[in-house]
């Protein structure tokens, strides 16, 4: 008699528990609970979209977010070309109606069960509200002009300490690691480890840069981590972190996700990078690595060429060294030939010299003489022109003399007192031949001449008696 597989399989099955059904295989279960996933109602949803994956397989994944929760979303891709979207129109941040339902994959023994929204139509629905407030907040910024301050600092090119803020755990940290042992750098780096996803994240991240910037004494700041959806990435766009990063006196390089993505501490950075590994090598300019191989190869060549230079300069003083005598003749021979140059060239010279001195002494004679004959004849010339003036001034002086002597003479004569005497007048003179000028002296003279015109009469002063 042969015994029932099912029949054995389900008696060597374990007693369940009490007040449950069951023990059922998990395999059966799940396919139960996907058919009735299945049948519950197809809607339509709204949402913001996250986390945007185009994978190689048949399959568009994504989730769908608003202010009260998520749900994840499959779409196969063939509905997906059927609804007219892009890869460039559907991007994390837009805001969608998906309609589809429920569904359920069970899984196996190397896959693992997930739930999701299957999506069989989609069409956008405008911008979501993450990319709405970011780029509201990102115009507000540029306003301020917050995203220009940290451009304009100075980043050395070969800082001694560096602060980095990520997470204690994840591929950015190792990237940034391993971006740096290839720069080949050896400096000091400070880290400021932050949780990177989640609402505590912002503040964490801006007390870490604040505490290397004050107590770190870091030259340069670099904030990363790896890639994501804006949703995870939001707390990079937290305003307070961008306004701490703005201002900070020391220059901040954000490695923030990959190309695609996009956050505002990017704007606010002094320096925008899309890996970690460009990071590093923003904040170490100089490829330490390379610049060391090239300082070897110059310390090399100088001390090759040096070597050579000693070597040269060796034989020279060993041939100079073998016959001092003859150099020292052949600069005696030197010298003396110069000197002989010398002697001939300066007795050319002053020939030469004396030569012009007669030249010019005797073209400065010619030009003396001739202005000296100028002068004479300009001057007998003058001089001639001053004796006419002289001789018509004479002639005129003296006819003006003559012309003053004749009116001196007309006005002497008409004082004469001889024209008064021709008149009949009559002149009293003294015994000493003065004239007496009143009656008082010809009365004392008494013996007195008349003075006539044409001679003397005597005459005497006779006084009647009884007067």
């Amino acid at each position: 008699m042969t015994s029932d597989p099912l029949t054995t399989g389900a008696d060597a099955r374990p007693a369940g528990i009490d007040g449950y059904p069951g023990p059922f295989p998990v395999g059966r279960y799940a396919a139960g609970l996907r058919e009735r996933l299945r049948e519950f109602a197809h809607v339509c949803v709204l949402g913001e979209a996250s986390g945007v994956r185009f994978g190689r397989g048949p399959n568009v994944y994504f989730e769908l977010r608003d202010g009260d929760g998520g749900i994840p979303c499959a779409m196969w891709r063939d509905d997906f070309d059927r609804s007219g979207l892009t890869e460039q129109d559907f991007r994390d941040g837009v805001e969608v109606v998906a309609a589809g339902g429920c569904d359920y994959y069970p899984g196996g023994a190397t896959a693992s069960p997930r739930f999701s929204f299957r999506v069989k139509q989609l069409k956008l629905a405008g911008e979501g509200d993450l990319l709405v407030q970011l780029e509201q907040l990102r115009r507000r910024l540029a306003e301020e002009g917050l995203f220009e301050r940290q451009k304009l600092l100075a980043r050395p090119a070969l800082p001694k300490r560096i602060g980095v803020v990520t997470a204690e755990t994840g591929a950015a940290r190792r990237d940034f690691l391993a971006g740096l042992e290839r720069r080949g750098w050896h400096g000091t780096i400070v880290w400021g480890y932050a949780p990177v996803q989640d609402r505590r994240a912002a503040g964490a991240i801006a007390r870490a840069i604040q505490d290397l910037a004050v107590v770190g004494e870091v030259e340069t700041i670099v904030v990363t981590r790896g890639g994501g959806s804006i949703a995870d990435l939001w707390a990079f766009c937290d305003e307070t972190l961008c306004r701490t990063v703005a201002l900070l006196p020391v220059p901040v390089i954000s490695a923030v996700g990959h190309h695609v993505d996009r956050t505002l501490i990017d704007d606010v950075a002094a320096v925008c990078c899309s890996t970690p590994t460009h990071a590093a090598e923003a904040a170490v300019a100089v490829d330490c690595t390379a610049a060391r191989g090239l300082l070897l190869d110059h310390a090399r060549r100088v001390d090759k060429r040096g070597r050579a230079a000693v070597l040269d300069r060796a034989r020279a003083l060993a041939a100079l060294s073998r016959a001092p005598r003859d150099r020292v003749a052949a600069h005696r021979t030197h010298l003396h030939q110069k000197a002989r140059e010398m002697r001939a060239a300066s007795r050319r010279w002053l020939a030469l010299r004396r030569d012009n001195q007669r030249r010019m002494a005797a073209q400065d004679i010619d030009r003396k003489r001739e202005a000296a004959a100028a002068t004479v004849v300009t001057g007998r010339a003058r001089l001639n022109a001053r004796a006419a003036a002289l001789t018509r001034a004479a002639d005129a002086l003296e006819a003006r003399r003559r012309e003053a002597l004749r009116s001196h003479g007309a006005a002497i004569r008409g004082h004469d007192p001889e024209r008064a005497l021709e008149r009949g007048y009559a002149i009293a003179l003294g015994p000493d031949g003065t004239p007496l000028g009143s009656a008082a002296a010809v009365r004392e003279a008494r013996d007195f001449e008349l003075r006539m015109a044409d001679g003397l009469v005597p005459a005497r002063v006779r006084e009647e008696e009884g007067e």
